[in-house]
């Protein structure tokens, strides 16, 4: 844990290191804070978390996905220049109690959206929950060479596959769904944007064409079917045909990333010329405190991410500087300094909205030289 001096000394302070050399000592101790906190409050035991603290649900530990936002968290921190053995193994060992969530009796298998028995009931896959852990595997196997991360990687990507709408009747046929679950039959930007980006990332890792040409036609089915007028997407399209244009900010994250990782696959000028043009039309979009607020820290911080990853192939100080406002902005107004947790509403701090905020303060300590290695 970080001494009540230090963290005192950067209540006011900004990131002032350039994103073109090594850590940001500022950001690497914001981070670190935030993610100590986690485990302060959060541990559930077996290397398990709380779906929130206080603690108020039924169950035991969280659902996947917010626990998929602290793993990540835990890997963007391994990454930091000087992370280290102890950020290393604090990566292994969120990694390690995925096992929890992990259907191994599915065809094809993959991630239950709560921990399985005997620990748990279990639950329904969700093709976006998946994703994220796909991507969290891709970004190990970049740091660490982790054959294993790579080989569930391809697992989960197998999954995504089998989640694509065959029908040809249905309004917008194709598309992945959100979820096997019986009460929702949704294509969502969520679970075809992650898709293209963890199948592009399969590609550029093993040039085996199938992952790209699934990558391609992911990116292609959200582009035509959710792509707004204004250059941002919407959130989903139910097979009534009935399109929700909620336009949250991860949703433009994962789109302009996908494009960004099929240009370095295809070297298609188009691809780019995309992703810049989604990461200008959701800089002018949310372009306050009050909008990035309405949006929660994990969409933010899923937003932010990729556009590091846009910035490694084609610079732009704008992305960073956004970032580095908004990671200001909540360290001095949201958090906690007793605690290092961030009340961004009343009551309960979600597990998932401070993996989120831990995850922007951990990038924020990258140099630009390793944005190549982001997923």
């Amino acid at each position: 844990m970080l001494t009540v001096a230090v963290l005192g000394s950067l209540n006011l302070a900004t990131a002032s290191a350039g994103p073109e050399g090594g850590a940001d000592p500022v950001a690497a101790a914001r981070a670190r804070a935030s993610y100590d906190a986690i485990n302060t409050y959060f541990d559930a035991g077996r290397g398990l978390l709380l779906e929130e603290y206080p603690n108020t649900q039924s169950n035991a530990y969280s659902y996947v996905w917010p626990y998929s936002q602290a793993a990540i968290a835990a890997e963007d921190l391994a990454g930091v220049p000087g992370a280290g053995r102890a950020g290393s193994a604090e990566a292994d060992r969120r990694v390690a109690a995925y096992q929890f969530y992990w259907n191994s009796g599915t065809t094809p298998t993959g991630y239950d959206s709560y921990v399985r028995p005997p620990n748990g009931q279990g639950g329904d896959k969700f093709y976006d929950d998946n994703e994220w852990i796909g991507l969290n595997m891709i970004q190990r196997y970049k740091r660490t060479g982790d054959r294993a991360a790579l080989a569930r990687a391809k697992d989960i990507f197998a999954l995504v596959v089998h989640g694509w709408d065959t029908d040809p009747s249905h309004p917008c046929a194709g598309g992945v769904y959100w979820t096997q679950a019986p009460w929702s039959q949704d294509r969502n930007t969520v679970s075809n944007g992650p898709g293209a980006e963890l199948g592009a990332h399969l590609y550029l890792l093993t040039h085996d064409k199938s992952y790209l040409t699934w990558a391609k036609k992911m990116y292609q089915w959200a582009q035509t079917c959710m792509l707004a007028p204004n250059g941002l997407y919407w959130d989903h399209i139910d097979l009534a045909g009935n399109v929700e244009k909620t336009q949250w900010s991860y949703n433009q994250g994962v789109m302009l990333g996908a494009g960004v990782l099929l240009f370095k696959a295809t070297g298609d000028g188009r691809y780019l010329r995309d992703a810049k043009s989604v990461a200008n039309a959701s800089l002018a979009f949310y372009d306050t405190p009050e909008m990035l607020a309405k949006q929660g820290a994990a969409f933010n911080s899923i937003w932010f991410k990729n556009l590091l990853i846009l910035d490694s192939v084609s610079p732009d100080p704008r992305y960073r500087k956004a970032m580095q406002s908004y990671a200001d902005y909540n360290w001095n107004t949201t958090r906690d300094p007793a605690t290092n947790l961030y009340k961004f509403r009343a009551g309960t701090v979600e597990l998932l909205q401070q993996s989120g905020i831990t995850q922007v303060h951990a990038l924020l300590a990258w140099p630009r030289s390793r944005y190549g290695l982001l997923a």
